[in-house]
């Protein structure tokens, strides 16, 4: 009876699962998704609690080992945590949140396998080992310790500490395949012989070469593909949770795993198309370094002011907000959005182009302006604004470069051609709201800026924009 109602909780809680992943699809109800998701998950816990006395009269040899008290601890310690960092870790921070998010999926996992590994299956009972269950030990311990690894190294590409340019060495390809190779030998060499002498160092060993796999998979990665990279550990991770599962036989584990996994690896797709690249090309390349390629851009650029600016919006039909992460730097996201409710009861038709890797994380943009409280309906995405663009009175572009460079559309030596972008250039007027004449990720010039029907607003963007507000408001 107890297992019945455990198993009919687990297919309850993989339903919402599901049900959560197609809500958050959309900004309008991802809010809710989440929210169905983690009860999903709370149904599986308590569900998992009520299996806890079962596993320890089977299991352990001593069923005081199990502590529910350390178990409660670990999750008001969680919870803690994970309060305080969504409340606190500000909007520009989010992707480095994300990605350590990634970081302790992978290690978690981890760190199951290597206590199934060696309490479990060697300290007790190592002539009976499963090789099944060995193999889906070693996958949970080597994709977690990638997932780790590579995590940390990208959030401390996204936090600068090692800077965003792609770090490589000659051979070093080959250095990860024989990364892979060793792993693969150390797996097989426990397999083989699960009660050896050295089963325990080399399955240490399989542990630190997975970290290390981690780190130099990442590293020569550069800023500019950092989206794809989160999603990609993100799918890691799953993968890692999916193959835990197997390991201590938990059928919700394998399920949640398998649908974070899956998800993953589909938002990794949609991240590589909206870059024209291949994820070979993306984990291969280096792109995102120094300058290079493309043609040389001439021409000057045209500054111009934010009361220079009003003129031309106060008499503006349509305007169209092309954000990008300077827009996060600046924390400008609440003034834009007033902006907006100005210009509308000003007759004008606003909205926002949102590109799919602007940022520094998939739908990094679609989150700030929803903290913004900035309408759903007003999102508008890359495909479906371009077809309109040449009738938009004034394009605003808020720290947005690569996604609005033309370059990836007319120049065909340039790194980006072939990249969808968003047409602004093709806008009656366009304001780009800068700092400076800086580069992008992708490290190359950007023709936008020195477009005959482009005017650049050097400064911070929220003074900027703020003293468009004003400029209204008077």
């Amino acid at each position: 009876m107890n297992a019945g109602i455990i198993e009919l909780s687990y297919i309850f809680a993989a339903i919402l699962f599901i049900y959560g992943l197609k809500m958050m699809s959309s900004p309008a109800t991802a809010r809710k998704g989440n929210f169905i998701s983690f009860l999903g998950m709370l149904i599986a816990i308590v569900a998992t609690f009520l299996y806890l006395p079962e596993l320890a009269q089977t299991k352990l040899k001593n069923a005081s080992n199990l502590h529910y008290d350390w178990i409660a601890y670990g999750m008001i310690a969680g919870t803690v945590i994970g309060v305080l960092a969504a409340r606190l870790v500000g909007m520009t921070s989010m992707p480095e949140m994300v990605a350590l998010l990634n970081g302790f999926g992978g290690i978690s996992s981890l760190f199951v396998g290597w206590a199934v590994f060696q309490f479990d299956l060697i300290a007790s009972k190592p002539d009976s080992v499963n090789t099944l269950t060995l193999i889906t030990i070693f996958l949970s311990v080597l994709i977690g310790g990638v997932t780790f690894s590579g995590s940390l190294i990208a959030w401390a590409k996204l936090k600068e500490i090692i800077g965003g340019k792609p770090v490589s060495f000659p051979g070093q390809h080959i250095f990860n395949i024989l990364l892979v190779v060793g792993a693969g030998t150390c797996a097989t060499m426990i397999i083989q012989n699960p009660a050896g002498e050295m089963t325990l160092q080399l399955f240490l060993g399989a542990i630190g070469i997975s970290v290390l796999l981690g780190i130099f998979a990442v590293i020569p990665i550069g800023g500019a593909d950092m989206p794809v990279v989160i999603s990609l550990m993100n799918s890691y991770s799953g993968l890692a949770a999916c193959a835990a599962g197997f390991v201590v036989k938990n059928n919700i584990l394998i399920v949640s795993g398998a649908l974070v996994g899956a998800s993953g690896v589909i938002l990794t797709v949609i991240m590589c198309k909206a870059m024209n690249r291949s994820l070979s090309n993306v984990l291969f390349s280096g792109f995102g370094g120094a300058s290079s390629g493309g043609k040389a851009v001439e021409g000057e650029a045209k500054p111009s002011s934010a009361q220079d600016a009003f003129y031309v919006l106060e008499s503006a039909s349509s305007v169209v907000f092309v954000p990008g992460y300077g827009l996060a730097v600046a924390q400008a996201q609440h003034v834009a959005r007033e902006l907006g409710e100005l210009l509308e009861e000003n007759g004008a038709e606003v909205s926002y182009a949102i590109h799919p890797v602007a940022g520094r994380m998939p739908g990094h943009m679609n989150v700030l302006l929803a903290e913004a409280n900035v309408s759903y309906d007003q999102l508008i995405e890359m495909d479906d604004i371009n077809p309109n663009i040449e009738n938009v009175d004034v394009a605003i572009v808020v720290g947005a470069n690569d996604v609005v460079n033309p370059a990836a559309r007319d120049d065909e030596t340039s790194p980006i051609y072939g990249m969808p972008i968003i047409d602004v250039d093709k806008a009656r007027t366009v304001y780009v709201l800068k700092r400076g004449m800086g580069m992008g990720f992708a490290g190359i010039q950007n023709p936008l800026f020195f477009k005959e029907n482009t005017r650049m607003i050097f400064g911070d963007a929220k003074g900027t924009l703020q003293s468009l507000v004003d400029e209204f408001k008077n």
